[in-house]
């Protein structure tokens, strides 16, 4: 009896010094990380500045005769698409050029020589592109309820389960697009097909409502269409289970497939 009680004491105390371990170098990776996107301007100017500055633009070129039969206001369907654009702009293509740039500085070749595993180092890159996002998201259902006449979240869990899918699929995204960009600079240019591609056929811009149905269906296809149809149905309302049942698979199954193509094809070492 006394040697199986130590033997379970130990084998929890390991466990437990695994995972404090396992937090210990996440957090570290991820103050590294903040440090490092202080230090680019641009980055963070795109990431903070130019979702709110889209989701004014949209707001001001939406009309409501477009949204006339979907339920949405040109507030709703603006500040929800918005919550789209922060995504894909503080995650996916934030996190496309920090892979790219650490690939390129050799800092993924040397974290691997260390204790680190390759899931801890793509994750802890990740931390503050999501934990941004995250922020910047409560702070546009906040203004959306104080200022521009919102209701609160109809469904929080919804919304919440639509952020935490969208950060994951995102980021596996970038990771998975890190493998075929050569160098930072040309980041600009390989992030920008799911960025017109989201906008225009995910809800970002125009919802999926307002399309004709046959664009519609084929749109619902779309890596950021099941996202955002969680998203906008946990602040707003409106979709009914079915449509949340195709929303979440579709999400589900980009988001797998995105993580094969990461086990397979993400690069370690500099291209050459």
């Amino acid at each position: 009896m006394t040697s199986t009680t130590t033997s379970t004491t130990g084998t929890t105390g390991t466990g437990a010094a695994a995972g404090t371990t396992v937090r210990g170098r996440l957090t570290a990776l991820g103050r590294a990380e903040v440090s490092l996107l202080a230090r680019n301007r641009t980055a963070v100017f795109v990431s903070l500045l130019m979702p709110a500055a889209m989701v004014l633009a949209m707001k001001s070129a939406l009309k409501q005769s477009v949204l006339d039969g979907t339920g949405l206001s040109v507030a709703g369907a603006a500040l929800t698409g918005g919550i789209g654009i922060v995504l894909i702009q503080a995650v996916y293509m934030n996190l496309v050029s920090s892979y790219v740039a650490r690939r390129e500085d050799l800092v993924l070749k040397r974290l691997r020589t260390g204790e680190v595993t390759d899931p801890e180092i793509l994750v802890g890159t990740a931390l503050p592109s999501v934990a941004l996002a995250l922020a910047q998201t409560v702070v546009i259902v906040v203004a959306g309820t104080a200022f521009f006449g919102l209701a609160a979240p109809q469904r929080p869990e919804l919304l919440l389960a639509g952020l935490l899918l969208g950060v994951v699929l995102l980021a596996a995204l970038a990771a998975a697009t890190s493998a075929v960009t050569r160098t930072v600079q040309t980041s600009q240019l390989t992030t920008l097909p799911l960025f017109f591609i989201s906008m225009m056929g995910s809800g970002l811009f125009v919802p999926l409502e307002a399309m004709p149905d046959p664009m519609a269906s084929v749109c619902e296809l779309l890596p950021v269409t099941g996202v955002m149809t969680l998203v906008r149905t946990g602040w707003l309302g409106g979709a009914g289970g079915s449509d949340l049942l195709v929303a979440a698979v579709t999400a589900l199954a980009w988001t797998g497939f995105a993580v094969f193509a990461v086990q397979r094809r993400f690069r370690w070492d500099p291209r050459r």
